[in-house]
């Protein structure tokens, strides 16, 4: 065997006995290491969930009370609605003449619903029901009020109909 050959043999046997370490050894060690980079971020991540925890129950207080103080329930927003209308009729005279089924408008991912219902009574009255309707229990903007004067042939007697339109986006 001349010179040549040897180193080319000595090359060829390192060249092999770095892979063979590499597959060995250095590709274990790597698996392992990030195998170890990747529990100790879920582990500061886990560290951190006693906080998170109390942190979101504070937020659900937080917003259980402002369904609350806005008179909004675990029921349909329409459900609400209407029993806040009914309740407050009760306490200032009026009458709800009739309340339609919501009109529900989709566009661009926001559904629009527009509650139509008509109220009977004293100009005041429908007024402070407008007015605690949009104001008092947020359930959202009066884009229409229209009141018609009718008259009640058979009683002689004139008596004052809203018909209010409510919007809201969800």
């Amino acid at each position: 065997m001349n010179n040549t050959l040897k180193n080319r043999l000595l090359v060829g046997g390192f060249i092999i006995a770095l892979f063979v370490c590499y597959k060995l050894a250095i590709a274990s060690t790597l698996d392992v290491k990030s195998a170890y980079t990747t529990l100790t971020k879920e582990q500061k991540i886990f560290e951190n969930t006693p906080k998170q925890i109390a942190l979101l129950k504070k937020k659900e207080q937080y917003y259980d009370s402002i369904l609350k103080v806005y008179k909004i329930g675990g029921t349909s927003l329409q459900n609400n609605l209407l029993n806040t209308i009914t309740t407050f009729s009760k306490q200032h005279d009026l009458k709800v003449v009739d309340f339609l089924e919501p009109h529900t408008h989709n566009e661009k991912s926001l559904v629009i619903n527009t509650y139509s219902f008509t109220v009977e009574g004293h100009f005041n009255n429908i007024l402070q029901l407008i007015y605690t309707i949009e104001q008092r229990t947020k359930y959202g903007e009066v884009i229409n009020v229209s009141y018609e004067k009718k008259r009640n042939y058979r009683k002689g007697t004139s008596y004052l109909q809203a018909r209010i339109m409510l919007q809201n986006f969800g």
